[in-house]
């Protein structure tokens, strides 16, 4: 057996794809692993990252599988499943192999890797349909729009097309707390991602009085409009889960 070491991103597993390929690996006794855990009698294969390689493994799943099931794949990636690299690497064999085109490649779910992936994918897709709905921006003194996430997988990147389509004249910023990634997009500009760092401190941040009055008048606003009676927490926690309220105006206790 064959195990790429790779590290967890998008151009190191695509590159490790792209070896595979390249050196005419038996796919079948193949392994792409995010760690180094030992597996007796496999031959390792650490994965230096290339960026060239990596554009043509994209290039590639564009063309063969559309948009759709490209984008899917690389949802897949941002999942922090230990197990994702493998099952989209088999799942893009498995397509390559049975000649599936666009809007085909996750049809085989009886292929457990098939299956996987596309379980991880919806799951990623599942947060960043609840970010683009809960993501609440705060303005500062300087005018930048500011934001905070934390979620469980690496998705900001998906989630800066579809503010930057809304804003875009607006300087704001999304960070995420949990990898100290931050996504910075200048006022008619191209959005860009900056890494801080994981132990970087929560920035002091100075909100605008016009910001303070209005999150005042927000949370009075959903204040009054519940219906005591009606209140069901339960199915409130099932359409808004509560791992986001904390970074949610609504949520937070007045200061």
């Amino acid at each position: 057996m064959t195990v790429y070491r790779c590290e967890d991103s998008l151009e190191s597993i695509f590159t490790a794809i792209y070896l595979a390929y390249e050196e005419k690996r038996d796919h079948m006794d193949t392994y792409i692993s995010l760690t180094d855990e030992p597996i007796l009698f496999a031959e390792d294969v650490y994965v230096k990252p290339d960026q060239e390689k990596m554009n043509k493994v994209m290039r590639s799943l564009y063309r063969i599988f559309g948009e759709q099931d490209y984008m899917s794949l690389c949802m897949a990636l941002a999942s922090e499943d230990e197990g994702k690299a493998q099952a989209v690497y088999r799942t893009v064999v498995d397509g390559l192999f049975a000649g599936r085109r666009a809007g085909h490649l996750f049809d085989n779910l009886a292929n457990d890797h098939v299956h996987r992936a596309f379980a991880i994918a919806r799951v990623v897709g599942r947060e960043i349909g609840h970010l683009r709905e809960f993501v609440r921006f705060q303005e500062l003194d300087n005018g930048v729009l500011y934001a905070r996430i934390d979620p469980k997988n690496n998705v900001t990147a998906f989630l800066m097309p579809h503010f930057s389509d809304r804003l875009p004249q607006e300087n704001f910023m999304i960070r995420d707390g949990q990898r100290g990634l931050f996504a910075i997009h200048p006022a008619g500009k191209q959005w860009y991602l900056f890494y801080a760092g994981e132990q970087e401190t929560e920035p002091a941040l100075r909100i605008s009085e016009e910001e303070q009055e209005y999150q005042e008048l927000f949370r009075y606003f959903c204040h009054k409009i519940a219906i005591e009676e009606r209140r069901n927490l339960k199915l409130q926690q099932n359409m808004l889960p509560l791992r986001f309220r904390k970074n949610m105006t609504e949520f937070r206790d007045n200061k």
